[in-house]
């Protein structure tokens, strides 16, 4: 079956979930989101949600959006809480699973959300900035990344600034990412270091190879990611985002604002 990129994340983010984890959401994250509720919907009935938009804890789910995405949480939420109490006095507690996007990741994991440019008071451009992150990343062993565009511009030798904490001698608690997906491949850590554990069909290691700017390890059974199912698919098409909301992830320029046009005329929020 014909399938788009952003289907193929979505299915491989829900195929890291465990049924009866508690799963975390960030802002402005629908291709996680999108692959937690496939989960759900699929092998994981008994995960449970909980998102930075709204500070909720959620049993249900509803169909992604953009004009009116607060419904999900505020709408369906079994409890509400601030976002300090959330990050750093209960969700640590249930050591939730969470999907972060670097703007910048190396070879260790360690991973920038705060600028690029390393002159913090003039930088080349502000990133949206590290939130939770230093307090998750630094006592967590469920950190799990994405990346929709795979870039040199992303997989640097070396990070303008750290917001999120990889693989460190000078960690005392938690473990460091277990898993990357892009758009190119899937990757995990041994040792400490990156490794390309599988290609996504049609691309090859020297591709992705070029396409990182640090060395990569490649895993000895390295093998081709496999497609998602038809079920997979009209789920997601037709139950969790007949809007196409994970699309905006993946493109870019014009092309990303015609997209959220056309969702936020569907939902009637333009």
């Amino acid at each position: 079956m014909d399938y788009t990129i952003d289907e193929l994340i979505c299915v491989c983010i829900s195929r890291q979930v465990t049924d009866g984890e508690l799963l975390a959401q960030g802002i402005n994250t629908p291709l996680v989101m999108a692959g937690f509720i496939l989960a759900q919907c699929t092998h994981a009935p008994n995960v449970r949600f909980s998102s930075a938009i709204g500070q909720g804890l959620c049993r249900d789910w509803a169909p992604l959006g953009v004009g009116r995405i607060e419904d999900l949480w505020l709408g369906k939420a079994l409890a509400h809480f601030g976002f300090v109490a959330g990050a750093a006095d209960l969700l640590p507690n249930y050591e939730p699973k969470e999907f972060f996007r670097p703007a910048q990741v190396d070879a260790a994991g360690n991973f920038n959300n705060i600028a690029f440019g390393r002159d913090y008071a003039h930088p080349r451009m502000r990133l949206p900035g590290a939130g939770g992150i230093p307090d998750v990343t630094a006592f967590s062993s469920k950190i799990y990344l994405y990346v929709p565009r795979h870039s040199r511009i992303t997989f640097v030798p070396e990070l303008d600034f750290c917001s999120g904490l990889g693989h460190t001698p000078a960690r005392r608690r938690g473990a460091g990412a277990r898993y990357l997906i892009s758009d190119l491949g899937e990757f995990d850590w041994v040792d400490g270091r990156m490794r390309l554990v599988s290609c996504h069909p049609g691309v090859t290691v020297e591709h992705i190879q070029k396409k990182t700017g640090f060395e990569l390890a490649v895993a000895p059974d390295l093998r081709q990611t496999p497609p998602p199912n038809e079920e997979e698919i009209r789920l997601l098409r037709e139950v969790i985002d007949p809007l196409g909301v994970r699309q905006l992830e993946v493109l870019a320029g014009s092309a990303r604002r015609e997209h959220l046009r056309r969702i936020l005329e569907r939902e009637g929020a333009w």
